[in-house]
Order: C-alpha cells, then structure tokens, then sequence
C-alpha cells in the first residue's frame, strides 16, 4: 500500500485511522517511507482491496483527504501480467497528479474570504515544475477542479477562473448544482465569443460576474444592451436580489461613473438602467430618498446631535481617505486607511467608531459642511426584507474652520436595517473622502439657471398627466421642471430621461428644481 505524500503523517495515527474505517483487520508489513510517501504491505490481495475502497475516507488536520492506492508487490516482486503493471502505473500517476493539484488548489484558496483564485493556473510553478499541465478548456481538467472544490470546498463563495483560455462552460456548468453558495465569479480574460455560453450558467446566484477581455464583449456598441444581456443571462434569479454587475471600464468606457467607498472601488452604473439595478424598486428609491434627505439637512445643520435617531445603539463608523494625500485637514488625524495602519492593530480597531453615541460625538467633530445635493449619486449594492445596503457619492464644502471653503469629494457606504415606519437604522456606516477635482468643483452649487417659461401651459391629456407623474417621481424633479423637459422632448420619456440624465451628470440642473 502506498499513501501519497504520507511522510508527513505520524505513523501510528494513519495506521490507527485506517484501521478504523476498513472492514478487515490488517497487520502492516514493514512499514516505512520512500521520498514524500509512506508504504507498507499487506499479506493478501482481499485485505489490499478493503483498504483501496477506503481511500479518501480519513481527513487529516489540515482537510485533506488521505489517499492510498495499491501497489500490487510482494516483497519488491511485481505482477506478473505486464499490461497490469502498465495499468497501476498509470493509475498511480493519477493519483499523484490529483494530489499535486488539490495542493496547488489548497495554496491558492483564502478560507478567511472563502475565495479560490485559479487564475492563470496552466502556470502555476508548483505544477510546472513537476510536469503537470491543468489546462481548465479541457473537460478532464475542469472535472477533476471541480470534483476537488466539491469534496474540500463545497461553500466556496468567489471562484476567479480568469486567463484560462475557456471558450465554452459546457465542463463549468457541473458546478452549478456541486458549489451552490458561489456569489462571485470571475471570467475575465479568456475566450468566449458568444453569449448563448451564459446559459450554462443560469442556475447560479451570481451577485457579481467579471466578463473583460472576452471576445463577446466587443459584439455591443450599445452598453446597456450589453449590460442588460449579462443581468438577464445569469442574474434574474427568483427571490434574488442583483447587487451589481462588475464589468470593467475597458468594455463599458461611458456607461460609468467611477467613485471610491472605503478600501473598496465601487461602480454605478448609467441612470439609463435604474429600472434594473439602481434603486431596486421605487418603494426602496423613496425609502432612501426620504432618509438622505433628512439625514442631510441635519447634518448640513451645525446641530448633528438629533442623528442618534438614526443609528442603531450598537452602530459602527470608520473613516479613511487616499493613502497618499495629506492635505485633508480634520479628516487626516482619524484616518483608517488599512495600507496605514496594516502593522497597527490597536490602532486600527480604535479608530473605529462603536455604539450610536461615540458615532455621533465623532461626526459632530467632524468640520462643518454643506452637501450639494444636486451632485449625489446614489447606488442600492444590497437589498432584502431584513438589510439594505447603499452607496452614496458626492461633493460637499467646509463651511467653518481652517479649510472654510475647501470642497471636498465623499463616498458613503450606508448598511442599514428597517425602524419603524417605513424608516431606516443605519448599523454601519463608512466615510471616504478626498480632495474634489477641478471639474468636480466647476459643477458643484451651480447658479440657477432661468425658470421656466410662465406662459399659460395647455390642459394635459390624461395620459400626459401620467407620463408627467411617473417621470417627476423617476427623476425626482418637481411636476414643474418635469413637464418642461418632457414637453421639451415632445414628450417622449425615453428620450427625456436621457437627456435629463446628461444634464443632471453634467451639473446643469439647478437645485429649484428639485424643491417640490
């Protein structure tokens, strides 16, 4: 009997665990190990097999499954038949060859994130070195990955299966029912050329989905069609609420706005697709509407003590800001930046504020400001019956102290729970700010543009009446200004919501519009 890699067990443990999973008593002949591998004989071929059907049955500290194969000697005497000898060759470098991957696989998997990273692994050197090629568009070799993720790591959440060269997921679509809670999958950078392939997929709960570098990307011109294909294909899942889709600037060059929150690079993607992701439904856009507004205007107020209400008792806050700057005033001192405080734990954990009272003791600390609510941008990233998590990005200015008139550029991740009616409890809540560029201070607290016209308006039509309902409530703009852009665009919706889309990301949108 031969156990791969079996050196670095102790003796009378491996023995004594096979023992008690085998069926047949065994007394092991002279026991003792060749390289990396353990190796001891057994008086016949009947005790040999019950301890093969074994195989894979003991699971050491680490969560290896313990392999054992039969090696058919007697005392250094092979098997007569040549052809079985050939067989248990090839069978024994298999095994091996399993071995050496599921290490492999072992090194590249973060138990803390439940992450496995395969990216590029055709040339991991650990696999290179012993002549193993693990080429992932091959049906045995993607099997034998996912055998190995199904048996060591069924709750396996994030899979990067980037520049593996896969032009087809025929072999991946097993792991749709072998690794159910898969969240995130990473498919950048390889091969695939049409989107028919996403079907294979559909059975998975994806809340994000890495697409770049795929032959297929470049079929669409138009961005939303393509973003509404990926969402379609693979994220309409029931009772699945879609976080977001993460598909690179380099296929989507327009569709973006880029903002930071935390550690974390976050993306919005274009107005154009609220119906699809950006709210979830208009009940959440008005929860989230109604809480920023009051959330704003009290802090904005110079008095944000009355935004205990806000927070859960036992809430958490932390603030950071870009690792390299040091110009941002009272926001430097209480930075959490990670890349800082890496060899600082202490320190780490004490920046973060815990309990609803030292989190709003801190943020009445904070310089005084003034928000321009025409630059938010909201993002919802999670939603379910219990939790609501949602990004909001924007420009603010110091309105006292040494940085007065400093205009300032924020990302905020709000995660927050139901209070009563209809409101919201934030239980977490991180700040990340930095110095606004020139063109977002060019657009902040632009001057009112001309009212609108006050010449009579002709009675509306019914449906005109409705049309003038849904887009003043889409677009948050009151019945005023929302009847002249639609009547400015010969009341075409969609071509209205574009064009107030454009304008509102260009800053040309004054606040009067809004006020309702």
């Amino acid at each position: 009997m031969t156990i791969p890699f079996g050196k670095k067990y102790d003796k009378d443990w491996l023995l004594s665990s096979l023992q008690s999973v085998c069926s047949m008593p065994f007394h092991a002949v002279h026991y003792h190990t060749d390289g990396n591998k353990a190796q001891f004989y057994v008086e016949d071929s009947t005790t040999a097999n019950a301890l093969f059907k074994v195989s894979r049955k003991i699971t050491d500290k680490d969560g290896y499954k313990v392999i054992h194969i039969i090696s058919f000697e007697s005392k250094g005497l092979l098997l007569a038949a040549t052809f079985k000898r050939m067989f248990f060759h090839s069978f024994h470098f298999w095994i091996i060859t399993d071995c050496l991957l599921q290490q492999c696989m072992a090194k590249r998997f973060d138990g803390s994130q439940q992450a496995l990273d395969l990216n590029n692994i055709r040339v991991d050197p650990d696999l290179v070195s012993q002549n193993i090629e693990v080429t992932l568009n091959r049906r045995n070799s993607m099997l034998a990955v996912i055998k190995i993720i199904e048996e060591n790591i069924p709750e396996l959440i994030c899979l990067n299966l980037s520049n593996n060269r896969l032009y087809r997921l025929d072999d991946l679509a097993d792991i749709v029912n072998k690794v159910p809670n898969l969240k995130i999958l990473n498919l950048s950078h390889n091969e695939l050329k049409t989107e028919r392939e996403l079907d294979k997929l559909k059975g998975l709960k994806l809340v994000e989905l890495s697409l770049e570098g795929n032959p297929l990307s470049g079929h669409y011109k138009n961005q939303a069609d393509y973003v509404r294909l990926v969402f379609s294909a693979i994220c309409c899942q029931k009772n699945t609420i879609h976080k977001y889709i993460n598909i690179k600037r380099s296929i989507l060059k327009h569709s973006f706005l880029r903002y930071s929150a935390s550690l974390y690079a976050l993306k919005a993607i274009d107005i154009n697709l609220i119906d699809f992701l950006y709210f979830c439904s208009e009940e959440i856009k008005n929860i989230i509407l109604c809480f920023l507004q009051q959330y704003y205007s009290i802090y904005d107020s110079g008095d944000r003590q009355p935004l205990l209400d806000a927070y859960h008792d036992g809430a958490a806050f932390s603030l950071s800001i870009p690792f390299t700057l040091s110009s941002l005033g009272e926001y430097q001192k209480d930075c959490r930046n990670i890349r800082r405080m890496k060899d600082d734990p202490t320190t780490r954990f004490r920046l973060i504020k815990h309990t609803r009272l030292n989190v709003v003791a801190f943020l009445n600390e904070l310089p005084k400001t003034q928000h321009d609510i025409a630059s938010l941008i909201v993002d919802v990233n999670t939603y379910t019956a219990t939790l609501l998590a949602f990004t909001v990005s924007g420009v603010f200015k110091e309105t006292d102290g040494k940085s007065r008139d400093s205009f300032r550029a924020f990302s905020r991740v709000f995660i927050a729970v139901p209070a009563g009616n209809a409101g919201l409890c934030i239980v977490n809540d991180e700040l990340f700010v930095r110095n606004a560029t020139t063109e977002e201070i060019r657009r902040a607290f632009v001057a009112p543009a001309p009212t609108p016209s006050s010449s009579p308006v002709p009675t509306l039509s019914a449906p005109q009446q409705e049309m003038l309902a849904a887009f003043s409530l889409m677009s948050g703009m009151n019945l005023e200004w929302s009847q002249k852009c639609l009547q400015d665009n010969d009341w075409d919706f969609d071509r209205a919501a574009q064009i107030f889309t454009g304008l509102k990301a260009q800053g040309k949108i004054p606040d009067v519009a809004f006020v309702k």
